[in-house]
């Protein structure tokens, strides 16, 4: 069926160089970053034309004090202090997530270990039924070390990405004193760490792994690629936690901030005078940060995995062609050097002059990457792929050609933008739709939350089109498999999607620091700006997450009704339409139960907040300090708590499905819960940040229309920070905490799936 132009040796030199290099230039930009000092030496006024916004004042006038030292000693102060709180309380999830994924990790090797009752025999392959594979006791040990290894990487790459925000929110805070531009690239750049550390890491990681594998498995790549799947899962175990625990913390801190501080007392957001303002801005390290890039490196693991397990049983595996089968790393490689060169865009090529330049800058980013990585994809299908070659179709080999399997990647990478560009329509306030709701403000909070719910609704339209349109045309072309790159295609730019979506929490940490060391309102003006802008993106990364996930799970989902043996998945039978039904409502149960741990540390942070301003002498005329540290506690304790129930409702429901309804009731639940828990994500994202951008519209009063509606402390600004307040948990927790759902029970009911056939359905065998 002919060959590919690049040898296996250079397809083994080129994945680890491209990795090495995404590494590289994250330690680079983060050089940069640090050329940002945080103490007086050798900081100077910048002239009044330089390079990226220097000297660009949203108010005309001289900056007072540009090199006051003690506003470097605040501003040092509090990134210290959220450094320290983020830090500890990671540590601390990590303690009951370190035992969760030793116990778990001894689950998989008992289940898959029993498959054969431990034995050290070879076995008969699954696929190819004239060829021996390893024993079941050793696919147990290594899918083991898979879950483990993943597990592990998905950590680092959380708290990576939380110390680099923690070390750039300050830094970016001193630089929008020089001018907005030069705000907006240290935040960027410092966003760029973090996206090229995770794609390259999480690439770098899963290339060694293999190779490692290899030197046991040898020509048994079936049961390899088998194996690595646990990768996956162990990437997406820990991003539910570091997601569901982000999530609550942060959100318990920002209602409790908003609802007292904003409401009750009309103090400006992140005022010093709030007891909760650390806890705020620690939790949008722990959340938004730490919790995203976990997130968004278990799809990357997912995606990879669910590709190399399908390729595993068709030509490439079969044949042993090495460069086919690393096609998906392959694609991951070019989407790093691709990323790297639309990075030099927004920090080198183009300048930023002014506020209404930062969210073009930001969407040229996607648009950039999307046009160049359409180039990689092909350049990579046409060297890396046979002209000709065979894909696993639920028992039948199906012919593909290159070209076929670059369109099944290119419609992935182009329904990823479309994703995002509808989501910032709907997100952002520079369109109709959130201006509608903010319109609604005017006849107070109820009108808004409809408003709201309504657009959230609406905005599920065109994201679920897309989806559709993804998945027909890449499985007519290439079957599961085509599904599965089609994913990893809506993923292949993921250091740029999360350079841009690191962005916004830097930006909204910058914003807190400036205004709790007392900095002039142009700063604030600035970081809001920025933070405007951040706040799309952040939606639009969340668009990318749920939108990837969906077509992952539909792959891992094939993989495993293959490797279940399960002829067909039909709906009619009991079996499955009972698993359907319940697995349509697994995503309420989850967003039920996140949503109410969210309310109930709310409630406990509202009251300490409350307690201090009315217990604290001089607290309201800040000539007293508040309690900080109570309110930090508060999150940290509540988070941890909250955290485990919901993520036992994802780990344990493959589990108990499968062992005792069977493997039909559990394809079941897995296509229930994917097609339920998609729609209420990208409801919830949305809804939550159109209020959130709203408030901003409100505050900002950059229109004629917008000033009808403010100012600060006017009915209509407190009906738009209820509906944000409401909308908080929808964005931040249970909406991305949702895909996380769908595709982590998806990729554990592949890895426990040779369990499952054999022993699984106890109580139909029962009767």
């Amino acid at each position: 069926m002919g060959e590919a132009i690049v040898s296996d040796l250079l397809t083994e030199i080129l994945i680890p160089v491209a990795a090495v290099i995404g590494i590289a230039f994250a330690l680079f930009q983060w050089v940069l970053v640090a050329k940002v000092k945080l103490t007086p030496e050798r900081q100077t006024a910048p002239p009044a034309n330089n390079k990226n916004g220097s000297g660009d004042y949203l108010i005309e006038e001289e900056e007072e004090g540009f090199n006051e030292p003690n506003v470097f000693v605040k501003c040092a102060e509090i990134q210290k202090a959220i450094s320290e709180g983020a830090t500890s309380f990671l540590f601390t999830e990590y303690q009951y997530v370190g035992i969760f994924m030793v116990a778990f990790a001894i689950l998989i090797f008992l289940f898959l270990g029993s498959v054969e009752g431990f034995s050290t025999k070879e076995q008969t392959c699954t696929y190819v039924k004239d060829r021996t594979c390893k024993p079941a006791l050793f696919n147990a040990i290594f899918s083991t070390l898979a879950f483990l290894l993943g597990a592990i990487t998905s950590v680092v790459s959380g708290f990576l990405g939380m110390k680099i925000a923690t070390f750039a929110n300050a830094r970016t805070t001193l630089e929008a004193r020089k001018g907005v531009g030069k705000a907006f690239i240290t935040a960027f750049r410092s966003g760029a760490v973090m996206g090229f550390l995770l794609a390259a890491n999480g690439l770098f990681v899963l290339y060694i792994s293999i190779n490692l594998f290899k030197l046991y498995y040898g020509d048994d790549w079936e049961g390899l690629f088998e194996a690595i799947t646990g990768y996956g899962l162990g990437g997406s175990s820990m991003a539910l936690f570091g997601r569901v625990g982000g999530g609550i913390y942060t959100k318990a801190a920002d209602v409790g901030a908003d609802l007292v501080g904003k409401v009750e007392r009309n103090i400006p957001e992140d005022d010093p005078r709030n007891p909760a303002v650390i806890a705020d801005n620690v939790g949008d390290n722990v959340g938004d940060i730490a919790g995203m890039g976990s997130d968004l490196f278990g799809s990357y693991a997912e995606s990879s995995c669910a590709a190399l397990v399908v390729a595993s049983i068709s030509s490439f595996g079969t044949n042993h062609n090495l460069t086919g089968m690393f096609y998906p790393l392959l694609i991951s490689s070019m989407g790093i050097i691709i990323c790297l060169i639309t990075t030099l865009f927004a920090t080198d090529f183009f300048e930023i002059k002014a506020v209404k330049e930062i969210e073009p800058a930001l969407k040229r980013q996607l648009i950039i990457s999307t046009a160049l990585m359409t180039v990689g994809i092909a350049i990579v299908s046409w060297l890396a792929l046979p002209s000709s070659f065979t894909i696993f179709n639920f028992g039948v080999q199906k012919e593909v050609k290159n070209w076929e399997l670059f369109f099944c990647v290119a419609i992935g990478l182009w329904a990823g933008l479309v994703i995002g560009f509808v989501t910032e329509y709907y997100t952002s306030n520079a369109y109709s739709p959130v201006q509608d709701v903010a319109d609604s403000c005017r006849t107070g909070a109820a009108t808004n939350v409809i408003f709201g719910l309504a657009l959230g609704y609406k905005s599920v339209i065109i994201p679920i089109f897309a989806i559709a349109i993804s998945i027909f045309v890449s499985f007519s072309l290439a079957a599961m498999y085509g599904i599965a790159v089609a994913a990893l295609g809506m993923l292949s730019t993921i250091a740029t999607g999360l350079a841009i979506d690191a962005y916004g929490p830097i930006s909204d940490n910058a914003g807190g620091i400036a205004e709790m060391a007392g900095m002039s309102h142009r700063i604030r003006e600035r970081t809001d700006a920025l933070d405007a802008a951040g706040n799309t993106t952040a939606a639009i990364g969340k668009g990318f997450a749920i939108g990837s996930a969906a077509l992952v799970s539909l792959a891992l989902f094939g993989a495993f009704v293959s490797r279940a043996a399960i002829a067909a998945v039909d709906v009619l039978t009991p079996k499955v339409f009972i698993g359907l039904i319940v697995g349509a409502m697994l995503p309420y149960w989850f967003s039920a139960m996140t949503m109410k741990s969210v309310g109930s540390a709310a409630l406990k942070m509202v009251e300490e907040v409350r307690r201090q301003f009315n217990t604290i002498p001089g607290l309201m005329e800040g000539t007293a300090k508040p309690d900080y540290a109570t309110c930090v506690k508060i999150s940290t304790d509540a988070s941890i708590k909250e955290m485990i129930p919901p993520g036992a409702l994802v780990m344990l429901t493959p589990l108990i499905v499968g062992t005792f309804f069977g493997v039909e009731t559990l394809a079941g639940v897995l296509a229930g819960s994917l097609v339920s828990g998609v729609q209420i994500a990208i409801s919830a994202s949305n809804t939550g940040g159109a209020w959130d951008n709203a408030k901003k519209y409100i505050e900002a009063g950059a229109s004629e229309h917008a000033r009808s509606l403010g100012p600060k402390g006017s009915d209509p600004h407190k009906a738009a920070v209820i509906g944000d307040t409401i909308g908080d948990p929808l964005k931040d927790t249970s909406g991305p905490s949702l895909n996380i759902l769908i595709k982590l029970m998806a990729v554990e009911s592949l890895v426990f799936a040779p369990f499952f056939a054999t022993h699984g359905g106890l109580l139909f065998k029962l009767f």
